[in-house]
């Protein structure tokens, strides 16, 4: 089983740009309406597809309001991708932090409101 979590959002191309160039995501798939990236190594996909198209069901046809989601990425160096994105000019939401529970982790937002939490997962001490 695989999840692909997908966006309602008329942002097509500011999505693109975003996943692209701020996260080093690729274009799996692309069309007028429809536009699917995944992760670096291949892994994991995200979708973004235009509200109210005509070739989609009711269900699919409300673009998200920009509350109420978030996304994880988890990563091997946290330190490296948050340098990296700084100097990128990205608003942090979480500046880079330690947790009590073991995560080294901070936050950005995307151009639809989607929160981002990239971490690193370390065992804490029991």
């Amino acid at each position: 089983m695989r999840l692909n979590a997908g966006i309602i959002t008329s942002k097509l191309s500011e999505s693109k740009a975003f996943y692209k160039d701020v996260l080093s995501f690729g274009v799996t798939f692309e069309n007028e309406f429809y536009l699917l990236l995944h992760t670096p190594d291949k892994s994991t996909e995200i979708s973004f597809l235009l509200p109210e198209h005509p070739t989609q069901q009711p269900l699919f046809q409300k673009a998200f309001q920009g509350q109420g989601m978030y996304l994880t990425i988890e990563v091997d160096d946290v330190d490296s991708i948050y340098a990296d994105i700084k100097k990128k000019g990205i608003p942090m939401k979480i500046d880079i932090r330690d947790e009590p529970w073991g995560d080294r982790h901070f936050a950005i937002e995307d151009p639809n409101g989607v929160g981002i939490d990239i971490v690193h997962y370390r065992a804490t001490e029991q």
